[in-house]
C-alpha cells in the first residue's frame, strides 16, 4: 500500500445511563457479554477479540469514541499526517493512553493503535447449521433451535452533520475508500487492506452519534432466528428481515434501549485487499433495500442529538500495541 490505511475497527465505546438494560439486550443479542461493576466489555463467543465497551454513567447515551486497528510500519507515517493536519487530541476520559489519538471534523475521539487485523480476510462463508432432528426435513423443530451468536463485528455506521465532510476525513486521514454512497445522504467505505463492502459508514443526521453496529452471522436463517430471539427475549422493536442494495446483505435491525440499533448481517459484499472497487452514486431508493417491511419511522431518529464533548488538542504520540 502506498498510503497508510486503518485496516479493521478495533473498538467501539459509548456510554448509557444504566448498565443493567445493556447487559440484558447484548446477552439477548447472543453476544459474550462480560460485567465488571458499570462496564461491559462485548466479545463475540469464541472469538478472543473485545468488540465493544458500554459504560454507564447516569447519563444520555452518547458515542465516546472508536478504536480504529493500523500496522506497526504505518505507524509513523500516521503520526506524521495527523501532526501536519493538527487534528490531534489527548487520550479520551475512558479510554487509554495507547496508540494515536485525533478528532474528526465532527468532533468525535479516534484512537488508531498498532493491532492484529480483525476484520475479515475473505468474503463470509454459510456457517455448517446442525442436522434437523427430523426425517426428511431441512428446518428444526422449533422447541430445538439453538442460541444464534455472531462471529464479528462486520461494520460500524455513524450519524454525522456533514457526510461529504466525514467522506474526505475517512479518505484523506484514515485511509479508507469510498464503497459506494447515495448523494449527501449515506456513504459507505471500505479498506484497501481487504474488508467486507463497508466497514465504516456515515447517514446524514443533525448531529453525530452511533446509529449502528452490525454483526456477521452464519446464515439467512441466523438472522430471521435471531430476530425471534430477541422477541422472546422482550426486545420487540426492529426494522427486518430484509436485503440491502449496497452490501447486498440480509439484515435484522434490533432496537436498543436507548433508540440506536445492533444489526444481524449474513453474506455482505466483500472487497479484497488492493481491489478496486467500481463505488457509485446511487438515488435513494436504489441505495437502502431491495426487499423487506416498511421503514420504522424511528429508524432514522438520532437520539443523542447533541455533539460529543469535544478532545482537547495536542500533539500526537507514537502509538503503542494495542492490549485490548
Amino acid at each position: 500500500m502506498n498510503s497508510p490505511a486503518v485496516h479493521s475497527v478495533e473498538r467501539v465505546v459509548f456510554s448509557v445511563p444504566e448498565i443493567a438494560p445493556a447487559e440484558k439486550f447484548y446477552t439477548a443479542f447472543g453476544l459474550d457479554v462480560r460485567r465488571d461493576g458499570n462496564r461491559l466489555d462485548l466479545y463475540t463467543h469464541g472469538h478472543p477479540h473485545r468488540w465493544m465497551t458500554v459504560l454507564a454513567n447516569g447519563r444520555p447515551k452518547a458515542l465516546q469514541y472508536l478504536s480504529f486497528g493500523i500496522h506497526a510500519d504505518d505507524a509513523a507515517a500516521f503520526q506524521d499526517r495527523i501532526a501536519t493536519l493538527g487534528i490531534g487530541c489527548v487520550p479520551h476520559a475512558s479510554g487509554t493512553a495507547d496508540g494515536l489519538w485525533l478528532k474528526s471534523p465532527d468532533g468525535v475521539c479516534f484512537q488508531l493503535v498498532v493491532a492484529d487485523k480483525v476484520s475479515p480476510d475473505q468474503k463470509t462463508t454459510p456457517a455448517q447449521r446442525p442436522a434437523a432432528s427430523r426425517a426428511n426435513a431441512a428446518s428444526p423443530m422449533r422447541s430445538q433451535a439453538l442460541p444464534v451468536h455472531p462471529r464479528w463485528l462486520s461494520h460500524v455506521l455513524l450519524f454525522t452533520p456533514d457526510v461529504q465532510r466525514m467522506l474526505d476525513f475517512c479518505e484523506r486521514v484514515l485511509g479508507l475508500r469510498l464503497s459506494d454512497r447515495s448523494g449527501d445522504l449515506v456513504a459507505f467505505l471500505h479498506t484497501p487492506h481487504g474488508s467486507d463492502h463497508h466497514l465504516f459508514a456515515f447517514v446524514k443526521s443533525n448531529a453525530p452519534g452511533l446509529h449502528h453496529t452490525s454483526w456477521d452471522v452464519g446464515s439467512l436463517d441466523d438472522v430471521g432466528e435471531g430476530s425471534e430471539q430477541l422477541r422472546a427475549a422482550g426486545f420487540t422493536e426492529g426494522w427486518g428481515v430484509g436485503r440491502h442494495v449496497l452490501g447486498s446483505n440480509y439484515f435484522y435491525y434490533a432496537r436498543d434501549p436507548w433508540g440506536s440499533f445492533a444489526e444481524y448481517s449474513f453474506d455482505i459484499d466483500f472487497v479484497p485487499a488492493g481491489a478496486a472497487w467500481p463505488s457509485g452514486d446511487y438515488p435513494p431508493e436504489d441505495s437502502f433495500y431491495l426487499w423487506g417491511p416498511a421503514v420504522p419511522e424511528w429508524f432514522v431518529v438520532n437520539t443523542e442529538g447533541v455533539p460529543p464533548a469535544a478532545c482537547p488538542p495536542t500533539a500526537a504520540k507514537a502509538p503503542t500495541r494495542s492490549r485490548a
